[in-house]
C-alpha cells in the first residue's frame, strides 16, 4: 500500500458497525391510529400528544449541533462559507431586465435519476429562489415533484463540498489538473488501458460526446455506467422480446383500461409527471362528464399508484411473474401456457380482468416494474401486442440513455478488472458506489486497494469521496450549463441562474480538462455541441429559442418498430416457477423522499411525511399485519435482517395493504459520511443488495432483537375520528346521485364498526352561528377546490409551500412532538378490510373559514378576515397565546416553539423568497393562499387597468401539482374555474355541516370505477 493509499484509508465497515451497534434499546409507546387503544385514544384528546423535551431534555450536544445545522432548520452554524473575493459597489447603471422586487424566470432543467424535467426557475437579484415546471417541456407540462422542489434547498446547503480535496486537505483545482496531467501522460503510452470512467446513467449529448472524444484518446480505455435505481430489467426485457433495447412511452391520457404489474408509474417512472397528469385527466369526473378510466394494481407494497387503483391485489413481488404468465397465456399470446396463479389470487379475478382488457383493445397499457425480471417485461410487451396496444397507447422509440447498458454487469465487470489489477486510475463522475454497491461487489475494498489515482467528483465529500486521493466539488444543477433528455428523448439546455457558489467543477469541466482543453467554459462546451448538430435554420437563432424555451425543438426520441420474438419470450415464459411459499422475501424499493439516498442531506425532503407510512426522519421494515403477527413484532420494535451473511438492524413499521410473507425496504439511509443531516438515519439496506438479488430476494431471516427504536410519523397528529374528512363513493352511485355526499344522498359502503365511513353523508342540521354575516358577493372572493378523485397523495404540495413561504424544518424530535410546521399536510385515511384496504389521499391546507373559530379568541386581533374572504395572520401583532390553534377543529395552524430561522447563515439568505416575512419565534403560522401571489396578480392588473382574470393566480401547491387536483381563484367570477367545481354536486366542505364554519377550501368526493364483475371482491 502506498502512503497515499494509508493516508486517504477510512473504514467505512467500523463506521457502520459503530453506528449500528450505538442504537441502544430507546422503549416508547407509538400506538397507531388502527389499533385504537386506550392509549392511543388518551394521545388524541390532547392538543399536543407528547409534550416537549425542550433544548434541556433528551438532546445530545451532536443532536443539538445538527439541529442547529443550515439543511436540518434552515439555520446553523458553519465555518466555510466564504466572503467574496471582492468588495461590491452598487449598480451605476443596473442590468437592463433586472428590478429590484420583481422576479425573472429562466428556462432549465433539473437531471433526476438520468432523466431531464423541464423547469422554470426563479430569480430574485441573480440568486434563484424557487422552480416550477415548464408549461412547454413534455415531461412536466407546467409540474413538478417534490425532488425538483426541493433542490434549491440542495443549492445553498453549506454541507455541500466547497473545495477540492487531496486525502482529505484542502487544495486547488489547479494542484489538482497537475496531478490529472501526470497520470494521463502515463496512460498514452498504453492507450489507456488503465483507465476508466464511471458514471451514472447519461442522457446528455455533450456528455455523451466528451466521453467518447476521450475514449478516441484512449482507445483502450473503458466507460462504464451504474446507479442504484436503474432499467437493467426494463433494457433486458425488451432484448429478450425485441432483439433489441428500446425505450417505451405511455399514452395514459388514450387508455381506458390500464393494469399495473408491480409498476409504480405515478412515482418512479421515468415520466411520471407527464403520466400522471395524463393519468388524472381520465380520472376527473363532473357533472357533464361522466366517463372515467379503469386502473387495475397487483403489487406487494402499497404505493401510491396502488392507492389510486380501482382494483387492487397485494400479491409478493416473486409472485408476479405467474400472474404475467397467465394472464398472457389467456389472452393468447403464442406458445404462452398457464402455469398457475399466485397464493390466494382468484381464478374468476384473473378472468373478469382478461374480459375488461379485451373489452379496450388498443385503448389498454398493461406495464411492469422495474423490479420484476427481464421475462415479466417481455411478457408484458407480448400482452399489449395481443390487445392491439402498440402504436396507440404504447410506443417505442429509440433508447434515450447515450449507452443503454446492463449497468449491473458493467459494474461487476469493472470490479473484476479492478481486483486483477488492471485499472491504475479511476474517474468517478458522480454517484457513490462505495455507498451503494450491491454487497457482494466488495467495491470499496477493490477501490481502495487496487486502484492507484482515484478521482471521485461529487456534490458532497461523501463515503466514495472518502476513498479517494482526490476529490472535485460537483456543481448544482442551477449553477453550470448542461443538456438532458427527457424519457420520450426530448433534450434541454440547462441554463444556470447563479455562479457557482464554491469552487465547484462540473463533468464537463473535468472532462475538457482530460481531453487537453483546460480554461473551456461550460456554456461553450454545451453551445460547441449542438452547434455540430446542425439545428433547423439559422443556428444562433434557434439556439437562443432552445434556451428560451429550454426545450430544443424536434429532438424527442424517433419511434421504432419492433417485431416480438414470440418463441424466445415463449421459451422463458415456461421457466416461470412458483417461489417457496412459507420463506420471507425482502423488496428494495427507492426511498419516496430521498430516493436512493442522493437527496439524504435535505432537510426538507427528510421531513416530508413519506407517502403510505407518513414516516420522518428514518426509514424502517415494512411488514403486513398478519406478517407482523405471525413474526411476533409490532411498530416501532427493532429486528435484524439477515440475507445470506449479510445484517442489518431497522424498526418495523406495519402497513396495510402489504403482501404477506413480503418486507419492503427502502434505499437511501444508513449514510456515514454525506453532510450533518443524512448521517445516521435509519439503516443501510444497501448492505443486503446482491448482484443476484437487486430487487427481490428470498430466504430472509427477521429477528426481534427485543429494542425499541423511535419513529417519527404525522399520521397520528391532530387526529379527528367520527368526522366526514373524506367522501367516497363510485362512478355509478355518482352518476345515480350526483349529490351523494350531502346530507339526503346515497351512501356508499357500509362503515366498519365504530367507525364512520367515507362514502356517507350525516343529516345536515341548522348551527345557529353567533358570526355576523358578511356580503362578499362583491369584488374578489378567493376560494380552492381539491379534487379527491386527481390527488395521487405525492406531497410536492406540502415541499412547493416551503419553498415558496419560508418555512423552516423543526427535526425529528420535535416531529416526534407534533411540531412539524408544514402548512399543508396530505392525510391520509383507511377503509375497509385491514389486508387490502381502500386509501383516501386528502391535502389539508387553512380552509379560510367565512365564519371562522380562530379569529374571535385571539386577544390581539393578530388572526383577522379580509374583506375578499381571506383568513389573514398579522406577525407583528401575534404574542403567541395559541388560542386560536386550540379552536381551529381543522388543525391547521403551526406554532414555532424555538427560533427555527435563524439568521446568522449568509448562504441561506440567498434562498429565502423576499415576498414572504420570516417569522420570528413565537408566533402563529399557517396557510395564507400564497398572499403574495394575489397581490403580484393584483398590481399587474392594476398597472393594466383590468380585473384580475381566472388563472392569473397559482397558488404554490396548485402550481406543482402534477394531476391539477389543486384549483385556486375568484368564487365571484361566474366564468371561473374555481366557481365551475364549487357548483358541481359532489363538492362539499370539510365538517361545514356540522360546525357551520363555510369553509373557502371544498373538495370533490372522491370516485371509484370499479369493475361491476368484480364488486364482491
Amino acid at each position: 500500500m502506498t502512503s497515499d493509499q494509508h493516508q486517504s484509508r477510512l473504514d467505512l465497515a467500523a463506521i457502520r458497525a459503530r453506528l449500528e451497534g450505538q442504537r441502544g434499546p430507546q422503549f416508547w409507546r407509538s400506538l397507531e391510529e388502527l389499533a385504537e387503544t386506550e392509549a392511543f385514544q388518551t394521545l388524541l384528546q390532547q392538543e399536543f400528544p407528547r409534550q416537549s423535551i425542550g433544548l434541556n431534555g433528551s438532546m445530545s450536544r451532536r443532536n443539538f449541533l445538527k439541529l442547529m445545522g443550515a439543511s436540518l432548520a434552515l439555520a446553523g452554524l458553519t465555518g466555510c462559507t466564504t466572503a467574496p473575493p471582492q468588495k461590491i459597489v452598487p449598480y451605476v447603471r443596473a442590468p437592463e431586465n433586472v428590478v429590484p422586487g420583481k422576479p425573472l424566470f429562466f428556462a432549465t432543467a433539473m437531471p433526476f435519476n438520468g432523466y431531464g424535467l423541464g423547469l422554470l426557475a426563479e430569480s430574485h437579484m441573480g440568486r434563484p429562489t424557487k422552480v416550477e415546471g415548464n408549461p412547454q417541456h413534455p415531461a412536466s407540462l407546467g409540474a413538478t415533484n417534490s425532488f425538483a422542489q426541493a433542490s434549491v434547498l440542495t443549492l445553498y446547503d453549506p454541507d455541500r463540498s466547497q473545495a477540492v480535496l487531496y486525502l482529505g486537505r484542502i487544495s486547488t483545482w489547479e494542484a489538482f489538473l497537475g496531478a490529472l496531467a501526470g497520470q494521463l501522460q502515463a496512460q498514452r503510452l498504453s492507450g489507456g488501458a488503465g483507465l476508466r470512467i464511471l458514471t451514472e446513467t447519461v442522457t446528455s449529448p455533450t456528455l455523451a460526446a466528451q466521453i467518447q472524444a476521450l475514449l478516441a484518446q484512449f482507445p483502450q480505455a473503458r466507460w462504464y455506467q451504474y446507479q442504484p435505481i436503474n432499467d437493467d430489467n426494463k433494457f433486458e426485457g425488451a432484448r429478450l422480446a425485441f432483439g433489441e433495447p428500446v425505450n417505451t412511452v405511455y399514452r395514459f391520457d388514450q387508455a381506458q383500461r390500464i393494469l399495473s404489474l408491480d409498476a409504480d408509474f405515478l412515482f418512479d417512472e421515468a415520466g411520471h409527471i407527464r403520466y400522471a397528469r395524463d393519468f388524472a385527466e381520465r380520472r376527473r369526473v363532473l357533472a357533464d362528464r361522466t366517463e372515467m378510466n379503469r386502473l387495475y394494481v397487483a403489487e406487494s407494497s402499497l404505493t401510491i399508484t396502488g392507492s389510486m387503483a380501482d382494483h387492487r391485489w397485494p400479491v409478493r413481488a416473486s409472485e408476479i411473474p405467474l400472474l404475467a404468465r397467465a394472464l398472457a397465456a389467456r389472452l393468447g399470446v403464442a406458445g404462452v401456457s398457464d402455469g398457475g396463479l399466485p397464493q390466494g389470487f382468484a381464478a374468476e379475478w384473473l378472468d373478469a380482468l382478461v374480459r375488461d382488457l379485451q373489452s379496450a383493445r388498443g385503448a389498454s397499457i398493461v406495464l411492469a416494474g422495474r423490479q420484476q425480471p427481464p421475462v415479466v417485461h417481455a411478457l408484458v410487451h407480448a400482452i399489449n401486442q395481443a390487445l392491439g396496444n402498440i402504436g396507440q397507447t404504447v410506443i417505442y422509440t429509440e433508447p434515450v440513455e447515450a449507452n443503454p447498458v446492463n449497468q449491473t454487469e458493467q459494474l461487476r465487470q469493472l470490479v473484476q478488472e479492478m481486483n486483477a489489477g488492471q485499472v491504475s486510475m479511476l474517474v468517478i463522475l458522480g454517484g457513490n458506489p462505495v455507498y451503494y454497491a450491491p454487497a457482494d461487489l466488495q467495491f470499496e475494498q477493490a477501490l481502495q486497494q487496487k486502484v492507484a489515482f482515484r478521482v471521485h467528483l461529487g456534490l458532497y465529500a461523501d463515503e466514495t469521496a472518502a476513498l479517494c486521493q482526490w476529490h472535485v466539488p460537483e456543481t448544482h444543477f442551477l449553477e453550470s450549463w448542461s443538456d438532458v433528455r427527457a424519457f420520450d428523448g426530448t433534450a434541454s439546455i440547462i441554463q444556470p441562474l447563479i455562479l457557482p457558489l464554491y469552487e465547484n467543477k462540473s463533468a464537463h469541466e473535468l472532462l475538457a480538462a482530460m481531453l487537453g482543453q483546460s480554461g473551456q467554459s461550460t456554456y461553450d462546451i454545451v453551445r460547441a455541441y449542438w452547434q455540430e448538430q446542425n439545428l433547423p435554420g439559422d443556428f444562433e437563432q434557434t439556439w437562443q429559442q432552445a434556451v428560451h424555451d429550454g426545450v430544443v425543438p424536434n429532438s424527442a426520441s424517433p419511434t421504432r418498430q419492433v417485431s416480438l420474438r414470440g418463441d424466445a419470450v415463449a421459451q422463458a415464459a415456461a421457466q416461470i416457477g412458483a417461489p417457496p411459499a412459507d420463506q420471507l422475501e425482502v423488496v428494495f424499493q427507492p426511498d419516496t423522499t430521498i430516493w436512493d439516498g442522493r437527496f439524504a442531506n435535505n432537510g426538507w425532503l427528510q421531513e416530508l411525511p413519506k407517502q403510505i407510512s407518513k414516516l420522518t426522519w428514518d426509514n424502517a421494515v415494512l411488514l403486513s399485519p398478519a406478517t407482523a403477527e405471525r413474526l411476533g413484532v409490532t411498530n416501532q420494535d427493532l429486528v435484524e435482517l439477515q440475507l445470506g451473511n449479510q445484517r442489518v438492524r431497522g424498526a418495523v413499521w406495519i402497513v396495510p395493504g402489504q403482501a404477506n410473507n413480503s418486507v419492503t425496504v427502502t434505499l437511501g439511509y444508513g449514510r456515514v459520511l454525506g453532510g450533518r443531516v443524512a448521517e445516521e438515519l435509519g439503516y443501510n439496506a444497501y448492505l443486503l443488495r446482491t448482484t443476484a438479488a437487486p430487487w427481490i430476494a428470498t430466504g430472509l431471516a427477521l429477528t426481534p432483537t427485543g429494542a425499541r427504536y423511535r419513529l417519527a410519523v404525522t399520521q397520528e397528529h391532530y387526529a379527528l375520528e367520527g368526522r366526514d374528512l373524506v367522501r367516497a363513493g363510485t362512478l355509478e352511485e355518482f352518476i345515480a346521485h350526483p349529490d351523494f355526499v350531502h346530507a339526503g344522498g346515497a351512501h356508499g359502503p357500509a362503515p366498519a364498526e365504530g367507525e364512520h365511513e367515507p362514502g356517507t353523508a350525516k343529516t345536515e342540521e341548522h348551527i345557529p352561528s353567533l358570526y355576523p354575516e358578511y356580503d362578499y358577493s362583491q369584488g374578489y372572493a378567493w376560494a380552492m377546490v381539491i379534487d379527491l378523485n386527481t390527488c395521487i397523495g405525492c406531497g410536492a404540495c406540502t415541499i412547493a409551500c416551503m419553498a415558496e413561504n419560508n418555512i423552516p424544518i423543526v427535526g425529528k424530535d420535535q416531529v416526534l412532538n407534533s411540531r412539524e410546521m408544514h402548512w399543508i399536510m396530505v392525510d391520509q385515511y383507511f377503509a375497509g378490510d385491514l389486508d387490502n384496504p381502500l386509501l383516501y389521499h386528502q391535502p389539508r391546507p387553512c380552509m379560510h373559514c367565512e365564519k371562522a373559530p380562530c379569529e374571535p379568541v385571539c386577544p390581539v386581533n393578530a388572526t383577522v378576515h379580509s374583506p375578499e374572504g381571506l383568513n389573514d395572520m398579522v406577525y407583528n401583532r401575534c404574542v403567541g397565546t395559541r388560542y386560536c390553534s386550540n379552536n381551529c377543529p381543522y388543525k391547521v395552524r403551526r406554532f414555532n416553539f424555538f427560533d427555527y430561522q435563524q439568521r446568522d447563515v449568509p448562504v441561506l439568505k440567498l434562498w429565502r423568497n423576499p415576498d414572504v416575512t420570516v417569522r420570528a419565534r413565537g408566533v402563529m403560522e399557517k396557510c395564507t393562499y400564497c398572499i403574495q401571489r394575489i397581490n403580484q396578480a393584483r398590481y399587474q392588473a392594476e398597472r393594466e387597468n383590468r380585473p384580475i382574470q381566472d388563472g392569473d393566480i397559482l397558488t404554490a401547491c396548485q402550481q406543482v401539482c402534477p394531476t391539477q387536483a389543486i384549483i385556486f381563484g375568484n368564487v365571484n367570477d361566474p366564468n371561473s374555474q374555481v366557481r365551475r367545481l364549487k357548483d358541481q354536486p359532489h363538492n362539499y366542505g370539510m365538517l361545514a355541516e356540522e360546525l357551520g364554519t363555510q369553509p373557502r377550501t371544498t373538495y370533490l368526493a372522491k370516485l371509484r370505477n370499479p369493475n361491476p364483475e368484480l364488486r364482491t371482491e
